[in-house]
């Protein structure tokens, strides 16, 4: 489920979804205004970009329906579509990693949700995908269980995804009978 697209891109996309609406003048051509989108370092980060890349990236935003450009008072704004918000939600959750402790710190995390399927369901999916990829335990269907501080990654994809009243962290000393959770994660015995 990763998203295949260039850095110029992801940056523009990152850009207009972290500000909101990006406004430039409207006298800005593209180049311009992209220029304005990217971060002042890039150039230094990767590959120098060339003019003719970047307006392209630009033209192809704004074809898909990713970005919608609208001229108001002489100036242009910037904003994502719903398409965009779409992509540039997963553009965010592939930068999401959770660094694990090298030392267990005794404690259990607890994940609980309950995000309703009908009008959630892709939400639902993302969060569980992420969820078995990082190695969390499944205890039932709604709960599953992690070693690791993990509590400000899941809220970050709860908020992304605008499911957070759904979702719940318990931190835990202890649960009962966790010998198939210590194997799982591979904790000494008690």
């Amino acid at each position: 489920m990763k998203a295949r697209y260039g850095e110029i891109t992801k940056q523009i996309l990152i850009a207009v979804g972290v500000a909101g609406v990006v406004v430039v003048v409207a006298a800005a051509p593209g180049v311009l205004l992209a220029a304005k989108l990217l971060p002042k370092d890039f150039e230094q980060n990767f590959e120098k970009p060339k003019k003719k890349s970047i307006a392209r990236s630009m033209r192809n935003l704004r074809k898909n329906k990713f970005i919608a450009i609208k001229e108001k008072n002489g100036k242009l704004e910037v904003k994502l579509t719903k398409k965009g918000k779409k992509v540039f939600n997963q553009i965010q959750l592939e930068k999401i990693q959770i660094l694990k402790p090298l030392r267990w710190d005794g404690r259990w995390r607890v994940l609980v949700f309950d995000i309703p399927e009908n009008s959630h369901r892709r939400a639902r999916a993302i969060l569980r995908s992420k969820i078995k990829e990082w190695g969390f335990y499944p205890l039932q269907k709604s709960v599953w269980i992690c070693s690791w501080p993990c509590e400000s990654e899941i809220q970050l994809i709860s908020e992304l995804y605008e499911v957070g009243p759904y979702v719940d962290i318990i931190v835990a000393e202890k649960i009962v009978d966790d010998e198939r959770l210590r194997k799982h994660f591979n904790l000494p015995s008690k």
